[in-house]
């Protein structure tokens, strides 16, 4: 057992690692627990942290993990708390929760790619929260890396010499030991007295089919022990301690948890609303000053998630339960549909935060389900004055009741090599985006400000702009205003019934090709019937597209010279025969008389 007495607070560091997607953060966490003797190099390359095998098999990381680590400077013995995070724009809420847990980050550049859209982003979230920033430029050992043009695009835009930057490959473990060692000297320490009554901040948690919600928390102030009183401050709750201890990597049971440190409590939570990020933890009536908590994340896409078979809805509740507690940023809502049965209306933060969350479903509960077409939310003020939100087009009101529709518009920055600009600037414009600024990050790359429909992003937009670039553009978004738009709602109509399952919000000049896009892939998707099927697109009472699936034939069989044949088979048999017989009559000379004799008889 860890002897955590020896580790004041001022032996103390909690850091976490920050960067774009796909910059190699962990496999830099990897190196870290390898050269502190955290973990055996025996699994060398294996992506430790990456637990999940959506992450595995993706690539990224979607989920938060922390660990910890004692690393030996000058003969004295730090406690180093690391804290992996995501890099994709979809994770943002990830890493802004993990970063009130830190004193420092660790900002990943790539030395081929330079600094992306996310590494600015996660910059300034860390920037905001005063935490100090280590720059490190990672993968030097590529052939093309370019280490310098790096650090002079680090420091046009973060303002740090290049002196101050680490370089480093987390592959080939150069570096590894400047990092740690940076770690120690410019990580400032926690602030926390042990002497004061508990204060602890719980902001992460997952759920074990054994031990219940295990919570992550950082010990501002006092300590907790095992078998101690403790309230959640929100819900007003009071548990005992039945675990505590440290992430070394795996859970590690201790005694104790002190002030400054970072950890993990087990208390018997069992219920879904229990555990809430952001919490204040205390010792039962010993209340003190809470923390302002998180700010809660806003869904940017709403889709429907039913069970391919209704039977298996209460497997699909406590599914989605249960993934809610290792990711709060998904809000859910039960939700109906004549189509599809009973159901989920879950919003997400991004296209890939939906897929992930989907695949997990399937994976990790062996659950079949089906997603529908992705919505975001709209404002929409009526005509007697009042505003709603509609978040699905089901929800939308007559259009007699409707004054204006107000759409969300997001300010995108794309950075993009220079030879791409066009096509990107030619995407932007299809999408119904205005540019806002142009700015060159060096000879080669571009720093373009857009504003754009958050639903003209929320479909194939990235997926767009990676094939566009050849996978070299990156983009990071936030939401900025909503503006009134020309909208309309678009029904699909099957036989003259509406499904809602397949409405869509599109803005007007765009509907008719929509409308013959979507009737196009259901006519390919539908199967046939024994009936005409008829798909239609409709705005209102106008129809703008329609496919026809043509009923199946009636295939009647006889029986025949002990074969089966059909009756047009049989009828195109004997037209032959008749033919045949006539080519015969035509050909032979026949006195008339013969002929007519003939005729009467075939009559």
């Amino acid at each position: 057992m860890i002897n955590l007495a020896s580790f004041t607070p001022d032996k103390i560091r909690n850091f976490s690692v920050i960067a774009h997607i796909d910059h190699g953060k962990s496999t830099l966490s990897d190196r870290l627990l390898e050269r502190t003797g955290t973990i055996s190099t025996r699994n060398k390359n294996e992506q430790f942290l990456d637990k999940l095998q959506v992450e595995r098999e993706r690539g990224i990381t979607v989920k938060a993990q922390s660990a910890s680590m004692v690393h030996t400077y000058q003969g004295n013995e730090y406690l180093l708390n690391l804290i992996d995070t995501p890099g994709h724009v979809d994770f943002s809420y990830e890493v802004s929760r993990s970063l009130y847990a830190c004193q420092a980050a660790l900002l990943l550049v790539d030395a081929v790619q330079g600094v992306q859209a996310q590494t600015i982003a996660n910059f300034y979230l860390a920037f905001e929260q005063g935490l100090t920033i280590i720059p490190v430029i990672n993968k030097i050992d590529l052939p093309n890396a370019d280490p310098k043009r790096i650090g002079e695009e680090i420091t046009k835009l973060f303002g740090f010499e290049f002196s101050e930057c680490i370089l480093a490959s987390a592959k080939q473990g150069i570096g590894i030991d400047d990092i740690l060692n940076a770690i120690v000297t410019r990580t400032p320490p926690p602030i926390g007295n042990r002497e004061k009554p508990l204060r602890a901040l719980l902001f992460d948690s997952w759920y074990d089919i054994y031990k219940g919600v295990i919570s992550l928390i950082a010990v501002k102030d006092g300590e907790l022990r095992k078998g101690d009183q403790i309230t959640l401050a929100q819900v007003n709750n009071t548990y005992e301690v039945l675990e505590v201890g440290l992430m070394y990597p795996h859970q590690t049971p201790t005694d104790v948890l002190y002030a400054g440190q970072v950890g993990y409590v087990v208390a018997g939570m069992k219920l879904l609303n229990e555990a809430r990020v952001g919490e204040t933890i205390h010792h039962y009536r010993k209340p003190v000053e809470l923390f302002p908590g998180f700010k809660p994340a806003k869904p940017m896409v709403f889709a429907g998630i039913f069970p391919t078979d209704n039977d298996e809805f209460e497997l699909l509740q406590d599914a989605i339960a249960k993934l809610m507690l290792t990711d709060a940023s998904v809000k859910i809502e039960k939700k109906s549909s004549p189509a599809l049965g009973l159901g989920f209306l879950c919003g997400f933060l991004g296209l890939l935060h939906m897929d992930v969350f989907k695949q997990r479903l399937e994976q990790e509960y062996n659950l079949n389900v089906i997603i529908t077409a992705p919505s975001v939310v709209y404002k929409v003020l009526l005509t007697s004055g009042d505003t709603i939100d509609v978040e699905t087009p089901s929800d939308l009101p007559d259009v007699q009741r409707i004054e204006k529709i107000l759409e969300p518009i997001i300010t995108a920055t794309i950075i993009t090599p220079q030879k791409h600009l066009g096509a990107i600037m030619q995407l932007c414009h299809e999408r119904r985006g205005e540019q806002k600024n142009m700015t060159y990050l060096s000879e080669e790359r571009v720093i373009l400000t857009y504003e754009l429909p958050l639903n003209e992003v929320a479909t194939d937009f990235y997926d767009r702009l990676k094939s566009l670039t050849a996978g070299y553009a990156s983009m990071d978004y936030e939401v900025s205003t909503h503006k009134e738009a020309d909208l309309v709602k678009l029904d699909i109509l099957l036989n003259s019934k509406s499904v809602d399952a397949f409405s869509t919000i599109v803005h007007r000049e765009k509907s008719f090709y929509v409308g013959r896009e979507l009737t196009a892939r259901l006519r390919s998707a539908i199967p046939r019937q024994l009936f005409e099927v008829v798909i239609q697109a409709a705005i209102g009472a106008k129809i703008i597209a329609r496919e026809t699936i043509s009923a199946m034939r009636k295939n009647v069989i006889a029986k025949c010279y002990g074969g089966d044949i059909s009756r047009k088979r049989k009828l195109i048999d004997k037209q032959k025969e008749g033919k045949k017989r006539m080519k015969q009559i035509g050909t032979v000379e026949v006195p008339q008389e013969a002929f007519l004799a003939v005729l009467q008889k075939e009559q």
